[in-house]
């Protein structure tokens, strides 16, 4: 809502099955510095492997500072304000731009898209490019070797007393 315009990034085959946080990370920094752009601001962690790598990666191939699960952001000339949740509260930090930020799930209240900025939207010049157009080469560097199930658990066992369990263990070679 309220962009000018968009930029498609088609990967399929056999590079959208081995894309992972790194090769994202690539791309999203060949289109930063591509399109000279002084924020980026990605979710905190993927839906699909939960790895929560992709923002500080590419902050890290653009040599950005980064700001990570922003809950609140300010913009102030060229310095960035974000709040972000840690173990013992909240943080606030003040970084310069050009930067990346990683957001939290507080940062957004959604606006819900009226019919006619539908329609606007539609209207909206969307470019298509490949990883190749921006130099990016998707080859991962991690092989699956296999998958296996966890071995199947033996069933547990009842003690009335501290002193069975004592014997059970000791029978077991436990202690």
């Amino acid at each position: 809502m309220g962009a000018d315009r968009g930029i498609h990034v088609e990967v399929s085959g056999k590079d959208y099955e081995s894309l992972g946080p790194l090769q994202v990370s690539k791309i999203m920094a060949a289109l930063a510095k591509k399109e000279e752009a002084q924020l980026i601001i990605l979710g905190k962690q993927a839906i699909d492997d939960d790895c929560n790598q992709t923002g500080q990666m590419t902050a890290a191939l653009l040599d950005w500072p980064q700001g990570t699960f922003a809950s609140e952001v300010s913009l102030d000339g060229d310095n960035v304000k974000v709040v972000r949740e840690i173990d013992g509260g909240l943080e606030t930090i003040r970084i310069n731009t050009p930067a990346v930020l990683t957001a939290d799930l507080r940062l957004n209240t959604p606006r819900y898209a009226t019919l006619p900025n539908i329609m606007k939207a539609k209207k909206k010049k969307i470019a298509n490019v490949k990883p190749a157009d921006l130099g990016v080469d998707l080859t991962s560097r991690l092989e699956v070797l296999r998958v296996d199930e966890p071995p199947q658990r033996q069933a547990g066992m009842k003690v009335e007393t501290v002193e069975d369990l004592v014997a059970k263990l000791k029978d077991a070679g436990k202690v």
